[in-house]
């Protein structure tokens, strides 16, 4: 293939036939300029593989951010990173990050382009987060919707985001709620956690700041556990339960081991074992948005936090108590789980609740709401 022939499937790879249709109109009344677009900068620069094609659309969009004067351009090449797998909160991230190098004026220029697109697309997205005091450290907590609160707790070593996707497809019914737990995300510099039970007090401190009565609870995994204490402890402040890819009792032997094993080889070494523990191979190999996301949340974690948060796990048994939940209860199983929270695992925990259901989200590995949220969604509506 010649150059030009390069760039034009480099230029229809990312912005379709409207690529082609600018490259038309350009030639027309210059040809030098369109053999510089198709051949030089598509067919011998675009096309390199040492970057990705995401990779270019970001940096292209940073670079005509920060010139500014060139919106038409940015307009398009928006459009062409959604296009080439860049995920919508990644560019608002871009547009935070260029404050600082570019100046404020350019970065909110670039965010009024993402907003418009964002609309123009009709992306539904979760409130982004606002900090909150509970008393020893600050998180963050995002509140999107109206109606009866549905509080959501996430997993270990994760963050709120990890609802992102399942939080719009609540929010016509309920006030959906999520924060970042002590030692995660925003709260990463919280004091450390030694007890579930702070995790619980905790909870019920967001209740009370955020004027909250009672509550439905959903949590996934940690986040699970954290949910059956709290309910356990304060069924008065609970109207129903969703339980997903959780436990009753932490597998002892194997949490700890998470912990020595990044006490001694530190967070790089943690990120491809943790990913495969919350996904499957063939998910990591496609590498959508989140799998981006949890692969940042893992090596950026703080050794001691995380250390802290498996052990504290390991600790974690209400076996005993389960009998005693008395509110209404969906124990959600994820299909592809091969870890302690298995759907054989998972069907046991229903099975010690009193009349809880029972669901399996098909095709789900550990971290459901983020590979399936519509199906996760539709199961947290109906307990």
């Amino acid at each position: 293939m010649d150059r030009r022939s390069i760039g034009a499937h480099e230029l229809q790879a990312i912005d379709g036939e409207r690529g082609a249709a600018v490259v038309r109109a350009v030639r027309q009344t210059s040809p030098t300029l369109a053999d510089a677009l198709t051949e030089f900068a598509f067919g011998q620069i675009f096309c390199k593989a040492e970057l990705g094609r995401r990779e270019r659309e970001l940096a292209t969009v940073a670079i005509l951010g920060a010139i500014g004067g060139a919106e038409t351009q940015l307009r398009v090449h928006l459009g062409a990173a959604l296009r080439s797998g860049v995920d919508p909160d990644e560019l608002i991230a871009l547009c935070e990050h260029l404050a600082p190098y570019a100046g404020i004026p350019r970065a909110l220029n670039v965010l009024r382009e993402v907003r418009a697109l964002i609309e123009e697309l009709d992306i539904v997205r979760p409130r982004a987060a606002r900090r909150l005091d509970l008393g020893d450290h600050e998180t963050v907590y995002s509140e999107t919707g109206q109606g009866d609160p549905y509080i959501l707790v996430h997993s270990l070593g994760t963050d709120w985001r990890v609802w992102r996707d399942v939080i719009p497809q609540l929010v016509e019914e309920y006030r959906v709620i999520s924060y970042d737990l002590r030692g995660h995300g925003y709260a990463s510099n919280a004091p450390k956690i030694e007890a579930m039970q702070t995790y619980v007090e905790d909870l019920l401190r967001l209740l009370e700041v955020l004027n909250l009565r009672k509550v439905r609870l959903a949590g996934l995994s940690l986040g699970g556990g954290i949910a059956q204490m709290f309910a356990l402890q304060h069924p008065d402040r609970v109207a129903s339960l969703a339980l997903l890819s959780t436990m009753a009792r932490g597998a002892r032997e194997a949490y700890l081991a998470n912990a020595e094993a990044a006490e001694r080889d530190g967070m790089a070494a943690q990120v491809a074992p943790t990913l495969l523990r919350w996904l499957t191979p063939e998910i990591v190999a496609e590498s959508p948005w989140y799998v981006r996301y949890l692969r940042e949340r893992v090596i950026r974690a703080q050794v001691p936090n995380w250390a802290a948060a498996w052990r504290t796990l390991a600790g974690f048994d209400i076996a005993d108590r389960l009998g005693e939940l008395r509110i209404p209860t969906h124990v959600i199983a994820a299909e592809a789980d091969t870890q302690a929270t298995s759907p054989q695992a998972m069907k046991a925990l229903a099975e010690h609740i009193p009349q809880a259901k029972f669901s399996v989200v098909a095709g789900a590995p550990h971290v459901s709401p983020l590979v399936k949220p519509h199906e996760v969604a539709t199961l947290l509506s109906h307990i």
